[in-house]
């Protein structure tokens, strides 16, 4: 069985020469990467901006039967830290809790501009492939069946980065936060697949990591469709060998005639 356990993610920070700590969020994880699951969700809702504000990522100690499942970021010293960040971030990119109009103007308000054309493109053969390879790479899904993906796949389709989890914005944010901790971000010339259906919050995700083409085995929601089309994302469902429906972001494909009446 796929393993789900909690995972507390904590911040702590200097205020007024002494060290405070505030917890963030709880999600339901399956153990693994849980430092890049950490930076990833903390850059996508723009409560970090860079690897060079973090001091250190650490679990918890001393948290009794919890101890891998409480983590610490620690900012460095110099970093100032707004706590009512974290209200207003989490009611901003919400996208049940508002309309879908105020959920678009919350990724514009963060600063995000739209993805750059010209300097990532795909061959639609190729395009169609990814799901398979995706597959390939799911060792976790293949021994249990209970877990969605996400991968990191350069313009030739090799996979550069493979997550598993059992949430799917949890193994977005795995992908995200390997390369925020790795200095790469933004992701200006991959491509994001995901194993299940796109919604709002993965576009944005993606927006937020520059990623300008997001592919999907499964559909999206109208108001991810709407995000794409705003920030100029290639957005790809249905994704199987020999086809694929396109949403938006028709540019970025490559070759069609490849695939045949």
């Amino acid at each position: 069985m796929a393993v789900e356990e909690p995972l507390e993610i904590r911040i702590e920070y200097l205020d007024s020469g002494s060290w405070k700590t505030r917890s963030v969020s709880v999600t339901m994880r399956t153990p693994g990467y849980d430092f890049e699951l950490a930076a990833g969700f903390l850059f996508t809702e723009n409560i970090l901006e860079s690897r060079e504000q973090v001091r250190e990522i650490s679990y918890c100690q001393g948290e009794a039967d919890q101890e891998y499942n409480v983590l610490s970021v620690r900012l460095r010293e110099d970093v100032r830290f707004d706590p009512g960040l974290l209200t207003r971030n989490f009611y901003m990119s919400s996208s049940c809790g508002v309309c879908g109009k105020a959920s678009i103007e919350a990724v514009e308000v963060r600063g995000c501009e739209p993805l750059p054309s010209g300097l990532f493109s795909l061959p639609a053969v190729v395009l169609s492939g990814l799901p398979d390879l995706l597959l390939a790479g799911q060792a976790g899904f293949q021994r249990t069946g209970g877990l969605h993906a996400a991968g990191l796949f350069n313009s030739q389709g090799k996979p550069e980065v493979i997550r598993e989890d059992v949430g799917r914005h949890n193994a977005v944010d795995k992908v995200v936060g390997t390369g925020f901790l790795n200095g790469e971000l933004p992701f200006q010339e991959r491509a994001l697949v995901v194993s299940g259906r796109t919604s709002f919050e993965i576009i944005q995700k993606a927006v937020a990591a520059g990623i300008p083409c997001v592919v999907a085995v499964g559909a999206p929601s109208s108001l991810a469709v709407d995000l794409a089309r705003r920030f100029n994302l290639t957005l790809v469902g249905f994704a199987r060998p020999g086809g694929f429906n396109l949403y938006t972001g028709e540019e970025r494909v490559l070759d069609w005639e490849a695939l045949g009446p």
